[in-house]
């Protein structure tokens, strides 16, 4: 981190992988403030060219005129020591920054950042959040991890002094963070190649509700021992929801499900009535980040009307239970989960739909949580009917570990049922055709190149 750094005091700012969704948006916001910003990726996207459109100067490859030429260079955590462009910065003495460290100020620049964290339900909270301030023209600059069709992207420049972000913990970024406010939805077990211990998980969200003021607002999981206990480390205003944890602020009662799997329900606030919502995405899961964005809501002064209309409007972000098309009569939906709790959400969320059988294809994301939550994968897959475990994406990661997709399909054989290998998209798609009947359901999770799959059959 460079010492007493004023974001004020650059003019021009290069971004190595700019068209990665964090950064983009972070471009978005300092052009619309009027610095100067260019930027570099290793291939053109939807994203680059919405940056381009904009006027920011964009170039697939490496920039090394701009690079050597801008007052700080921006990378993502991706780009590596040997960078031409990085390299290229040190060598003309151009200071550097961290994506993380770089976003952290840039919250700094809003009087009231609005931080959504958890290890599962953060886009789609961020999601419902944003929704309810637009619906209440409160003009928020917003920062999500997906494409949000409302915002026509992942990311939208207001002219208020909200920012509404999501906050990932992995790596601890979130701590680089300014937050005036936090939504905590969950603590669970991942990212333990980077953690190592849940302890370690744990320690770092109580870090991060101390990096709130006196005068904001922490928003917890009252369903969630571990989110509870977050309470005696922060000064913040302290807020709770729930379901099965009735002593809470804000808690869901009468929940009735239709054959879509979306939900509606009673919110009580304080033992009293408040408002029955309407849910137009699926899954019991959906209720709770429903509640944590009506208590974060409230506390904001935003009617009940807003967030009733808003939260009924949103039919979810893209790759979160995303409904993709119709191939015979069978239905397929991709959803982004990679954890056993995403999941078994998923496993939930079908539960109340009229099918005839479910099918999953399975792509693990990186090896180290592959292995550390075999048995847990296992476990929630066999809950499907029929189960497909195509090649582990990488990611950030080299195979050390000497797991496999075998390695789970064994494990699930553990619990009495059969998962079948296919590595390649183009035979899973002529295999699903070959055997799925009418009014089957298909679905693919994961949260690598998998979502490219549905699209397959669909074409």
């Amino acid at each position: 981190m460079i010492e007493n750094f004023n974001i004020k005091n650059y003019n021009h700012i290069h971004m190595i992988g700019i068209g990665g969704v964090s950064m983009s948006g972070i471009a978005e916001i300092l052009f619309h403030k009027g610095y100067k910003v260019t930027g570099s990726d290793t291939s053109e996207s939807e994203i680059t060219h919405k940056l381009q459109q904009l006027g920011i100067c964009v170039v697939i490859g490496h920039d090394l005129e701009n690079s050597k030429n801008a007052d700080i260079v921006v990378y993502t955590a991706a780009i590596k020591d040997t960078d031409p462009e990085l390299l290229n910065a040190k060598k003309h003495n151009i200071p550097t920054m961290e994506r993380a460290d770089f976003l952290g100020q840039i919250t700094k620049m809003y009087k009231d950042t609005i931080c959504i964290s958890g290890t599962h339900g953060k886009t789609t909270t961020t999601s419902m959040v944003s929704l309810c301030f637009l619906e209440a023209n409160l003009d928020p600059t917003i920062q999500v991890g997906a494409i949000l069709k409302e915002i026509n992207g992942n990311n939208k420049i207001g002219k208020s002094d909200y920012f509404i972000i999501e906050a990932c913990e992995y790596v601890e970024s979130f701590l680089k963070f300014y937050p005036k406010s936090e939504i905590i939805l969950n603590i669970d077990n991942d990212h333990l190649d980077y953690f190592k211990t849940f302890e370690n998980i744990k320690n770092a969200f109580i870090k991060y509700v101390k990096l709130l003021p006196e005068d904001g607002f922490l928003v917890v999981n009252g369903d969630d021992k571990n989110c509870l206990d977050l309470q005696e480390f922060s000064k913040a205003k302290f807020i709770t929801y729930g379901i099965e944890n009735k002593n809470v602020n804000f808690y869901a009662k009468n929940l009735v499900s239709d054959k879509k799997g979306f939900y509606q329900f009673d919110v009580y606030k304080n033992n009293e009535f408040y408002e029955r919502i309407k849910l137009s995405i699926p899954g019991i899961h959906n209720v709770l980040n429903a509640l944590a964005c009506t208590a974060l809501c409230d506390a904001y002064n935003i009617s009940k009307e807003h967030i009733k209309n808003a939260l009924f409007k949103f039919t979810g972000a893209n790759r979160r239970f995303q409904y993709i098309g119709n191939y015979k009569n069978v239905k397929i939906y991709d959803d982004y989960a990679h954890h056993p709790t995403e999941i078994k959400s998923v496993a939930n969320a079908i539960k109340n739909m009229c099918y005839n059988q479910s099918w999953i294809v399975f792509q693990s994301h990186t090896y180290s949580r592959t292995k550390n939550l075999l048995d847990d994968f296992a476990k929630v897959l066999s809950e499907f009917d029929n189960i497909i475990i195509t090649d582990i994406y990488a990611a950030r990661e080299t195979n050390t570990l000497n797991v496999t997709p075998q390695s789970l399909i064994d494990k699930i054989d553990e619990y009495g049922k059969k998962a079948i290998y296919i590595s390649k998209f183009e035979d899973i798609a002529k295999y699903l055709k070959d055997n799925v009947k009418d009014n089957d359901i298909i679905l693919t999770v994961g949260a690598g190149t998998i979502t490219n799959l549905g699209k397959m059959i669909v074409e």
